[in-house]
């Protein structure tokens, strides 16, 4: 290959010089991106009402209205969305339906980078205004693949494998490259965090029962003996600094790498509900493989149909052939041969004089410069902070990293960095009198003791899981708590499709409050015994006691008396 600059650029910015050698592997990927935005959506339908609606717990339009009150014109930069053309309940639906009908007919392959455009816009939307149901990590991991994927995808209404337009190789390896920071960022942030529980190989002795929203599949896991947490730990730190490096090496490191960190997110999807987030890890790993590596997984009609146009077929065997150099042998991440001929791909459908061929190349210098442009703000971004975690301070220009922030394509990850060493639930209770209190029931958090944890991701709860990070911390610090007492006070429709009943469907309770529970999973004793999953202690009142008084205003009937310190 000429290494001149031009010629470099190309290589990595044009899609004439794309990695022909990947295109199964994008298909795959590109079809579980739009199942994972296809849950994410799903999710958001039956919630975003209740969390984020014109009577929901924290409003969309209040929390526009402080970020324009604070930055003024840049508003429209700091929460860029749709909603503030409008923040209706007929505006978050359509949000919600469009993009669940977009990752559809992306997971259809039909039109992908449109769809993963209106995909990208919709989530965005929703993420800039939410507030405190969107301050997951995960939720920018998922906006930072699809932004990327969008110059990944073929082109085309309904492009099939995409031959004519092979993936870029800047897109590929920054697809990879965020696969990467997830796992190694999380490492750095372990060991930076100072946790004596990783350091003394304690930090899974507890993990199943502490986290969100454990599974039945982890009650199990809690109860293997301490050499097998140990073991994980040892595991988990092994993979995130050490061997997920294994990206960098020849395609057959890359390939055992696969098979290594695999099926340690299948056992994280087991036992604890992470919504999406182990899912796009999964799918991110799949660009880990080459076509030579996954032909021989397809069907030998679908081999000899669909790809023998892009690699040579053995046909003794119906598998694909051992590639030539120039074609297959992959040796790095980055360095796949370039396509044979430089000249721009022509479809078979145009003439190769037509004025759009014409048009095309006259562009593709422009094309070319606007995707290096992008890519190489992204990779900047994404590296001063990763660089950060491990030398905080060094002096890097902070300008590119804070003008892409509010879009959240280049973030900073970190999991897990200190583990939870308690289990504290909220619960909300309502009274007519004061005296008995009756239980809102919730639809995936722990609750009821006989009641088996359940498998719910990639679906994912927002209202259920901000109580567990709320239960952590004080009610101050927390306004979710007090405003949901206060809904459910009005008895508010769209909050209190958030639980799984509603204990006064006549009228609304008279007193509303919030206690705060300690969980532990059960025994095997104690389930051999009694059907228990888990056992709980009353700690005491979380957030104020209210009631509405006859005129209508809301009074404090008490106040909670401080807890006892979190583990």
């Amino acid at each position: 290959m000429d290494w001149k600059p031009g010629n470099l650029f190309r290589w990595l910015f044009d899609y004439q010089r794309g990695v022909r050698d990947g295109l199964i592997a994008r298909w795959l990927f590109l079809r579980a991106l739009g199942l994972i935005y296809f849950s994410a959506f799903l999710s958001l339908l039956y919630q975003i009402r209740g969390l984020i609606g014109p009577g929901g717990i924290l409003p969309a339009s209040e929390y526009l209205h402080a970020v324009a009150n604070s930055a003024g014109r840049l508003a429209y930069w700091y929460a860029p969305t749709l909603l503030w053309f409008s923040a209706s309940s007929h505006m978050l639906m359509a949000l919600c339906w469009a993009g669940l009908l977009a990752s559809m007919l992306l997971t259809l392959n039909v039109w992908p980078r449109g769809m993963l455009f209106v995909c990208f816009v919709c989530f965005l939307s929703f993420v800039s205004a939410a507030s405190e149901f969107s301050g997951y990590q995960s939720d920018g991991m998922l906006l930072e693949a699809s932004f990327i994927s969008w110059f990944f995808a073929p082109a085309g209404w309904r492009p099939g494998l995409g031959r004519s337009h092979p993936p870029m190789r800047a897109s590929g390896f920054l697809l990879l490259y965020e696969w990467f920071r997830i796992y190694f960022e999380s490492g750095v942030a372990k060991l930076a965090s100072g946790d004596p529980e990783w350091r003394n190989f304690t930090a899974m002795d507890d993990y199943y029962q502490n986290g969100p929203l454990p599974t039945w599949l982890g009650w199990y896991a809690q109860h293997l003996p301490h050499w097998y947490h140990a073991g994980t730990v040892f595991l988990t730190l092994a993979v995130e600094l050490v061997l997920v490096w294994m990206l960098f090496l020849p395609r057959r490191w890359r390939i055992v790498c696969f098979f290594i960190v695999t099926p340690l997110q299948i056992g994280i999807i087991l036992t604890a509900n992470y919504a999406f987030l182990n899912y796009l890890v999964l799918a991110l790993g799949f660009l880990l493989l080459d076509d030579r590596f996954l032909a021989h997984f397809l069907p030998r009609a679908w081999r000899e149909r669909h790809w023998k146009e892009t690699s040579p077929i053995d046909s003794s065997n119906g598998v694909a052939a051992e590639p030539s150099a120039a074609a297959m042998d992959s040796r790095s991440v980055l360095h796949t041969e370039p396509s044979p001929s430089a000249e721009a791909h022509v479809p078979e459908a145009l003439p190769k004089n037509s004025w759009t061929v014409s048009l095309r190349r006259s562009l593709a210098p422009v094309r070319i410069g606007a995707n290096a442009f992008i890519f190489a703000w992204l990779f900047y971004s994404s590296t001063a902070q990763m660089i950060w975690m491990i030398k905080p301070g060094l002096a890097l220009s902070t300008t590119p990293v804070t003008l892409l922030e509010p879009s959240r394509i280049a973030g900073r990850y970190g999991l897990f960095a200190v583990m939870t060493r308690g289990r504290y639930e909220i619960e909300f209770q309502g009274s007519d009198d004061g005296q008995d209190w009756i239980t809102y029931p919730f639809r995936f958090k722990p609750q009821y003791p006989s009641k088996a944890p359940g498998i719910y991701a990639p679906y994912q709860p927002r209202f259920d899981w901000n109580l567990w990070f709320a239960s952590l911390g004080e009610w101050r610090d927390n306004p979710m708590v007090p405003r949901t007492e206060e809904r459910l006070l009005a008895g508010d429709p769209d909050v209190l499709s958030l639980f799984a009943a509603n204990p006064f469907p006549r009228q609304p309770p008279r007193q509303v409050r919030a206690v705060v529970w300690q969980y532990w999973f059960s025994t095997p004793t104690e389930k051999h015994a009694h059907g228990l999953w888990w056992r709980r202690e009353l700690l005491g009142l979380y957030a104020p006691t209210i009631e509405r008084n006859p005129d209508g205003k809301l009074g404090v009937v008490e106040w909670p008396t401080p807890l006892p310190a979190r583990e």
